[in-house]
């Protein structure tokens, strides 16, 4: 079976042929482990689909993952100490509210990078002084918002017409979570971000697609509110949200992305991988659908490591066939 056929199956709980599965290498990876790295994808080509080349150039690394400063279309100054890994916002455009009153939109249209929206609005201001304009509320507060709401409305209007599939996944990423807690009240979020969303989201969904959202943090408590803005498939982070709690919000209501416990690959053994993956299919998936699973591979992952993640896929991705 396709892929996305696959895929589709599972977002839409038409029992899959298996949970479809893929892997992120970040180029720090490749620039390390280089041809063992490709050795061992060889062995798992539905694990590894997509990231197998001829003459793979290790050492290629493009954008925001080169070391040095980088400008966005905003005006947001990115810094990368170390090729491989991606950039961090560093210098903000518009560090005051008074500032907000001149924010004019770029006039280039860039879609929709990670960070289209929430991360957008912090990178902009700069975290600290959003969080006090989310706590203060401020009309300037409403006045950034919608600069980069109506951007990225004209973003959606221009993807959409560029999409020539009847049923497509269309991907979106932007980090809503901290580590433990959302870094506003679901409140705010609701009263903010929400209309946002959902009206970016809405050309997608009514002309029949799926909208796939990835999003690093603690995000569960706001799941449903996602769901309610057209998401389809939700890619959350187990380390931050729990297992538990994704299974309670989730199963049965949304197509789980999983990101699997990528803080933990570098320290587990071969063995504690395979168990985690098992339990997340166990916990998580069922014969219907409603699953995917993800595993990010960083330079710290031991290439022992990254083969077991690799089987563990391959092989619990037909746990119910």
């Amino acid at each position: 079976m396709h892929d996305k056929e696959n895929r589709l199956k599972a977002i839409k709980w038409g029992c899959p042929e298996r949970i479809p599965i893929s892997i992120g290498i970040l180029p720090a990876a490749w620039m390390r482990y280089r041809e063992a790295l490709d050795a061992i994808l060889a062995r798992y080509p539905i694990a590894a689909a997509g990231h197998r080349e001829q003459n793979r150039d290790y050492d290629c690394v493009e954008g925001t993952y080169v070391a040095g400063k980088h400008v966005d279309a905003w005006g947001c100054v990115w810094c990368n100490l170390h090729t491989g890994m991606e950039a961090i916002v560093t210098e903000h455009p518009v560090p005051t509210r008074e500032a907000v009153h001149a924010l004019e939109p770029p006039e280039e249209d860039e879609g929709f990078p990670h960070g289209f929206m929430f991360l957008r609005l912090a990178d902009l201001r700069g975290f600290e002084e959003l969080m006090l304009d989310f706590a203060e509320e401020p009309p300037a507060l409403q006045m950034l918002i919608d600069v980069v709401r109506q951007y990225n409305v004209r973003q959606a209007r221009l993807r959409l017409a560029e999409i020539e599939e009847e049923e497509a996944i269309v991907l979106f990423g932007d980090d809503l979570g901290m580590q433990n807690s959302l870094p506003i009240s679901p409140g705010k979020w609701r009263k903010y971000l929400k209309p946002c969303f959902a009206e970016i989201f809405a050309p997608f969904c009514e002309a029949g697609h799926h909208v796939y959202l990835h999003s690093d943090g603690h995000i569960y408590e706001i799941i449903p509110d996602l769901i309610d803005c057209g998401v389809s498939v939700i890619n959350p982070q187990i380390g931050a949200n729990g297992l538990d709690n994704l299974v309670r919000t989730c199963k049965g209501r949304i197509c789980v992305d999983l990101d699997l416990d990528r803080q933990m690959f570098p320290f587990w053994s071969p063995d504690e991988i395979d168990v985690h993956i098992l339990e997340v299919v166990e916990k998580l998936g069922a014969p219907e659908g409603g699953l995917w699973l993800k595993a990010e591979i960083g330079d710290d992952v031991p290439l022992e490591n990254i083969e077991a993640i690799c089987a563990a896929l391959e092989k619990y991705s037909l746990y119910y066939s």
